[in-house]
């Protein structure tokens, strides 16, 4: 049976047989010793991590450490709230920051975006958000009939484990934003996520 350790743009865990992920993340050890997941999370460093890094290996979900979690790409990363890893995704870090710096604000440490991204994030369960669809760039999600949907171009595509797929025509007004406002700045201010392949097909 698959862990229970994919996932989704809500930031929830479930479990799915696809393997089609392109980073892991973690946010702190949040499992049991029978591999089940027993809570949300644990602290405030929520980081998206390369799927390998100098050949290091280890168990998704050992005792007593650290919960392996696996997403589809970036942008569901971003709608679960979290961000580059600092070790094992320096470039990509150094682009985050830098465009955190244009569109969001001032900040050196990954505290300071760690502990405003989560009030954004989570409040007793996943924070949703109203925002007008016409002013979000590529790369955020929207809730649209109660599925999480990937803004791209002219279309919004509906995310599935294996890849995105049932595009809509992107919408128009106001929707609700699943990925924090702050990571939509940063989307805004340029920094381009990792999408996966099915994306491309898609656009």
């Amino acid at each position: 049976m698959p862990l229970p350790n994919r996932v989704t743009p809500y930031g929830l865990p479930e479990r799915h047989p696809a393997r089609a992920c392109l980073l892991m993340g973690n946010r702190g050890t949040i499992h049991d010793a029978r591999r089940e997941i027993v809570r949300h999370h644990v602290g405030r460093r929520w980081i998206a991590c390369a799927l390998a890094f100098r050949g290091r290996h280890r168990e998704p979900m050992p005792p007593g450490r650290w919960t392996a979690l696996f997403f589809l790409d970036e942008a569901v990363a971003f709608a679960a709230g979290h961000r580059p890893c600092k070790e094992c995704r320096r470039d990509d870090h150094a682009r985050f920051m830098a465009a955190w710096n244009r569109g969001v604000g001032p900040a050196r440490l990954v505290d300071e975006v760690d502990r405003p991204l989560h009030a954004e994030r989570y409040a007793r369960g996943k924070r949703l958000h109203v925002a007008g669809a016409d002013d979000l760039p590529d790369g955020a999600f929207v809730e649209l009939d109660g599925r999480a949907c990937l803004l791209l171009g002219e279309r919004a595509w509906g995310f599935a484990a294996g890849g995105y797929e049932a595009s809509v025509a992107r919408p128009r007004g106001d929707v609700v934003l699943i990925t924090p406002p702050s990571l939509v700045r940063v989307l805004a201010a340029g920094y381009g996520p990792l999408l996966h392949p099915s994306a491309a097909e898609a656009a």
